[in-house]
């Protein structure tokens, strides 16, 4: 404890006021703690300021790429082959023309997450059983089909009754199967 230096009465620590005679009494109480030397502050923030560009140049050192020419390719809404595919069997699959429209028998439509080694393990399957000119398309490439799905088909076909013609090999080897149009 102190005391006032106006009328000599007790005051605490951290006391704004002089509780006796009301004056206003000096010290760090009553405007916050003393402010801090910067030159005191220089040395910690030199220090930080060094960690932070150490960290960020190893930073940029471990993720540097290498030189060498990467190609980088960009798939949108489906995909491209770029040689025909084959079946796991090593027979090779039936390709949609691209300009044509016609008739097929859709055996089996597999989503687009499960992956295109889905689909190709289900043309294979209805190849070891029997049904014949099995290939398999991407949905989004074609409007009539509901995008989103590797479709494994059978046969392309001109017409409607020609298709249907062959659905029932189609119905033996997978029981869902169904004649659909497909167009450009």
């Amino acid at each position: 404890m102190s005391s006032c230096p106006r009328c000599g009465g007790a005051v605490a620590v951290g006391q704004e006021y002089c509780l006796e005679c009301g004056l206003t009494l000096p010290g760090s109480g009553r405007m916050g703690p003393t402010p801090v030397d910067p030159r005191k502050l220089a040395v910690p923030l030199l220090l930080a300021g060094l960690v932070a560009a150490a960290g960020a140049t190893a930073a940029i050192a471990l993720t540097r790429e290498s030189t060498a020419a990467t190609e980088i390719v960009t798939a949108t809404g489906g995909s491209k082959v770029v040689s025909p595919p084959t079946a796991a069997n090593g027979n090779r699959l039936v390709t949609w023309p691209l300009d044509k429209s016609g008739w097929t028998n859709i055996l089996v439509s597999v989503p687009t997450v499960s992956g295109r080694d889905a689909a190709l393990a289900r043309a294979a399957q209805a190849r070891r059983r029997g049904v014949r000119d099995v290939g398999v398309l991407d949905s989004s490439r074609f409007p009539s089909l509901h995008s989103g799905y590797w479709v494994v088909f059978a046969g392309i076909y001109t017409s409607e009754p020609e298709a249907a013609s062959r659905l029932r090999e189609a119905k033996a080897a997978q029981p869902g199967a169904r004649s659909a149009r497909i167009s450009r």
